[in-house]
């Protein structure tokens, strides 16, 4: 008859302890985080991270327990612990193995906006030009085709892409016979500000299945502020898009992104209360990006990352509020940082990888057959500063593109795992390289970290998070509840 073993049998074995891979980070006097090699946060006082490191610890004092258990430690000579890192390791990184599954076509680059902020320094409806033709479209489409995922997502943007119709309507029935022939699938998104929207777009949106994404920035006066259009109706267009959407297509349909002007900072709760109440579900709190008509106008450099953070904070704590009183609301990046702090899982935001997402997670074909490595990189385009651009549909396929010289230096060089203070950060497992941004900002891919925008708004956010967390209680079981939907 089986027997269970004795206590004694599942004692520590006889080894010396050694450390695991680690990085440690001050959180506040006397208080640390310590992560372990993927990322697994450990919050320490001073003295038990010092007791950590002098590896001064035993069986049943509770810390040997916890820093066993999140992978800090382990007996020197045991494979197991390392075995378990390198499998979640690969894990973490199984983004590498779908590579290229978001192309975005930008199928024109007029808009009937006027947005001081405008990142993709759009042109006026009346401009020549700047739309693509049904011979590019396919050019793009056959370099999507050719990417290794069996699962790709064709996105059009502008400018205002229902300006140009006809061409995604064109892009999408062709894009949908090529799919069937490489026996892939695909999904189509228009990053539209609905203010075009009709019953003949709508219909075509609901027979093919496609997704509209929009610009909300908060209540009218705010909203119309921030996106001036003939006849300032700006937001009463959105809204009624939305709404209309909503109702023929379904609410799963239609998302809302808002970006934070100075204007905004005061106003958090007022703008997470009206995507409340059209009913969408969450929000996603966007700095401005260094881009395009936001450095012209210099609404850029309205607000520094300290005041954008005490923003952000104040909105998390409205929409924990909101998530405590029933409405199950979730703030989408802190989603996202949460997926990667909580699980092993890979996100397929391209904005958070390392390594960076620009040519192995998106590629980017502009209104005149250039080939960018991501959007924010064809938006510097258009400021004149051609470093991310790839080549040119016609001239070059998806291998040469993904293996150029100059994507592998930009990628290569970037890597988080390996660059000047992101190495030895205890953030970096839930982070990412943003080649584009540090190039933009500071001339240099790498980026110097201690005077980054990125960094200081990353750590803050993820700071804000772990406390929470490391707190407990119903704040930290709603993060918690936003990963496992």
């Amino acid at each position: 008859m089986a027997r269970f073993q004795t206590i004694d049998a599942y004692a520590p074995g006889d080894g010396q302890l050694s450390l695991l891979p680690l990085r440690f980070e001050r959180l506040s006097a006397g208080r640390v985080v310590v992560a372990n090699a993927v990322g697994d946060l450990l919050v320490l006082s001073q003295a038990e991270l010092d007791r950590l490191v002098a590896l001064a610890l035993r069986p049943g004092d509770g810390l040997y327990e916890r820093a066993t258990e999140r992978l800090l430690v382990a007996r020197e000579g045991a494979k197991a612990p390392l075995q378990l890192l390198a499998l979640r390791l690969r894990s973490r990184m199984a983004f590498l193995r779908d590579a290229t599954a978001l192309h975005i076509l930008v199928v024109t680059l007029r808009c009937e906006h006027s947005c001081p902020y405008c990142q993709v320094s759009r042109r006026n409806t009346g401009a020549e030009r700047y739309d693509m033709s049904e011979e590019t479209a396919l050019l793009a489409l056959e370099v999507a085709m050719d990417s290794p995922s069996k699962a790709i997502k064709v996105e059009f943007q502008g400018g205002e892409p229902l300006l140009n119709f006809p061409l995604i309507r064109f892009a999408v029935e062709a894009a949908e016979r090529m799919a069937t022939v490489r026996g892939k699938v695909v999904e189509f998104v228009i990053a539209t500000n609905l203010a075009l929207l009709d019953d003949e777009i709508l219909t075509f949106c609901r027979d093919h299945h496609i997704h509209l994404s929009t610009s909300l920035d908060g209540p009218a006066d705010l909203h119309n502020r921030n996106r001036p259009r003939p006849g300032g109706n700006s937001h009463a267009l959105a809204v009624a898009g939305i709404q209309r959407v909503q109702e023929v297509l379904g609410r799963d349909r239609v998302g809302a992104l808002m970006t934070t002007t100075d204007a905004s900072l005061d106003r958090v709760e007022e703008i997470i209360d009206e995507y409340v109440g059209l009913g969408l579900d969450g929000v996603f709190l966007r700095p401005l990006s260094p881009y395009g008509f936001a450095m012209k106008t210099r609404w850029y450099d309205g607000y520094d990352s300290d005041r954008w953070l005490a923003f952000y904070e104040r909105g998390l704590r409205h929409i924990l509020d909101l998530n405590h009183r029933g409405i199950r609301f979730p703030e989408f990046y802190a989603s996202l940082l949460l997926q990667r702090i909580l699980t092993d899982q890979p996100i397929g935001y391209v904005d958070l990888r390392s390594p960076a997402g620009i040519g192995i997670g998106a590629l980017v074909y502009n209104y005149d057959g250039k080939v960018f490595a991501s959007d924010e990189g064809r938006m510097l385009a258009e400021m004149g500063d051609r470093t991310f651009e790839l080549g040119k549909l016609g001239e070059t396929d998806y291998a040469s593109l993904v293996t150029s010289e100059r994507l592998i230096d930009l990628v290569g060089g970037t890597l988080s795992q390996t660059s000047p203070e992101c190495a030895t950060c205890a953030y970096e497992a839930h982070c990412g390289a943003d080649p584009v941004y540090h190039h933009a900002t500071q001339g240099d891919a790498v980026g110097i970290k201690p005077l980054s925008g990125f960094c200081a708004r990353q750590k803050g956010i993820l700071r804000l998070l772990l406390e929470i967390l490391d707190r407990g209680g119903k704040d930290a079981a709603v993060l918690r509840s936003w990963v496992s939907r």
